[in-house]
């Protein structure tokens, strides 16, 4: 059985810095991928960054390019999204999710396979 589980939300000033963390158990899906998908108060979720678990490739949405970075370490079975330059849009609920078998390109949300139950990130202008 999958858990993700994610922490490092919080509540920053805008052109600040967080670190999020998903720890996963159970996943151990070598041609899958792991991402970060938001959803903010009334819009619709939208993907944030994802990284293949076996070779390390990176997609990111144009709105965070430059900005925020997926990283995993697979020792401690953990996916980071470290947000730099923090902007009041960014504001939203953030899910870590996984998903058993990617092939090129960024998954939409329903293709995602297993969820965590969201870290809050609250930026203050």
């Amino acid at each position: 059985q999958v858990q993700l589980v994610e922490s490092g939300g919080g509540s920053v000033q805008a052109g600040g810095s967080l670190r999020l963390s998903c720890a996963a158990s159970g996943y151990a899906y070598s041609r899958g991928c792991m991402g970060w998908f938001r959803q903010a108060p009334g819009k619709e979720r939208e993907g944030v960054a994802v990284i293949y678990t076996g070779g390390g490739t990176t997609y990111y949405a144009d709105s965070v390019k430059g900005r925020f970075t997926i990283s995993q370490d697979n020792a401690k079975s953990t996916v980071y999204l470290q947000m730099n330059s923090l902007k009041p849009e960014d504001t939203a609920m953030y899910y870590c999710a996984a998903k058993r078998l990617c092939t090129v390109g960024f998954p939409l949300d329903v293709m995602m396979n297993y969820w965590g139950k969201g870290t809050l990130v609250t930026i203050a202008s």
